[in-house]
């Protein structure tokens, strides 16, 4: 099946209904601006757009399943976090509509828009310079990224921010930005596109074509070097020895650690998947065992499903790319 014939609409679904949510949070915050939004392969608001890509697959339940078996998750899938995404492209739409970027105000409070988008960044976990909304304190990845994490948590309903953020050198630029948001917020923009970039009805490709190509873009790229590490977790057999094989171990915690690690590193659950696929592969070829108890192992595989993730996914941005 390609996906233009798929035959999907925004019309009826919830996908549809959370972005009309959107929009009466803009009205309620006093914003006469409102985005559009279509159907995509994925989230994205083009450079100059005044509105926003949504992955066609939450348009139907069936394909948030097949995204889910494809790729282990489905961005978005839930209401919090579809609205929460909703929210971080409803502001770089805002931005292109009033090229706030372009204020003094603006550069002063997030920086130099025009600084490049790097394809890794290094990230300070202690940083109270930066909100906290999407996760992989992504905020910190680019001033464009800054400004629309900081949009969402200002326009989240009943957010608090002025108080989750109290003593937070980023509270000064939750406060900038609600000044910048209320001198503009009641003027008609002045940029309004209606282009739609990649919409659902010009992608040729099938279904199978989009998930080769989605998964080989989180492929691992980096050889396997990582035996020391394993045999510090797990231990070589030994004669008659009885104890649980390390792959079959891995194999039972893999859903678990998919979950927990790709929360912990911001990155996809597909890449976490990889890694504990290179480990288990690693492990069965070596013949490792457990050497602790379980639960001393299980976290020794946490800690090492970590590693190794970041290590074979190391040139690759994590989650959440504009």
């Amino acid at each position: 099946m390609r996906l233009c014939d798929l035959d999907l609409s925004l019309d009826g679904t919830a996908i549809g209904r959370r972005i009309d949510r959107l929009h009466d949070e803009m009205a309620r915050a006093g914003l006469v601006f409102r985005p559009y939004a279509w159907l995509s392969t994925d989230w994205f608001t083009p450079e100059g757009s005044t509105g926003f890509a949504v992955p066609f697959y939450l348009a139907h339940r069936r394909l948030v399943r097949l995204e889910h078996a494809m790729m282990f998750e489905a961005e978005g899938s839930t209401h919090d976090w579809c609205m929460k995404l909703l929210r971080h492209e409803a502001a770089h739409a805002m931005d292109n509509a009033y090229q706030l970027h372009r204020r003094a105000d603006w550069r002063r409070t997030f920086g130099r828009y025009s600084a490049p988008y790097r394809t890794a960044y290094q990230v300070r976990p202690t940083s109270k310079h930066y909100v906290q909304h999407l996760g992989a304190w992504y905020a910190q990845s680019h001033p464009a990224e800054d400004y629309a994490e900081s949009f969402a948590v200002w326009l989240a309903p009943q957010s608090r921010w002025q108080k989750v953020y109290e003593g937070w050198p980023a509270l000064k630029k939750l406060h900038r930005l609600d000044a910048m948001l209320r001198d503009i917020g009641d003027l008609p923009p002045p940029v309004r596109t209606r282009d739609r970039p990649d919409s659902l009805p010009q992608v040729r490709m099938t279904l199978r074509e989009h998930y080769r190509k989605k998964q080989a873009s989180y492929g691992t790229q980096q050889p396997w070097r990582h035996d020391r590490e394993l045999r510090m977790v797990f231990a070589e057999p030994g004669p008659g020895s009885r104890r649980q094989r390390a792959a079959t171990f891995l194999r039972q915690l893999r859903v678990e650690l998919r979950g927990k690690v790709s929360a912990l590193t911001g990155q996809y659950r597909y890449v976490v998947d990889q890694a504990i696929d290179a480990m288990t592969v690693r492990c069965r070829e070596l013949d490792l065992r457990l050497a602790r108890p379980a639960d001393q192992s299980r976290l020794g595989a946490a800690v090492l499903t970590t590693m190794v993730t970041l290590a074979l996914s190391r040139g690759h941005k994590p989650r959440f790319r504009r």
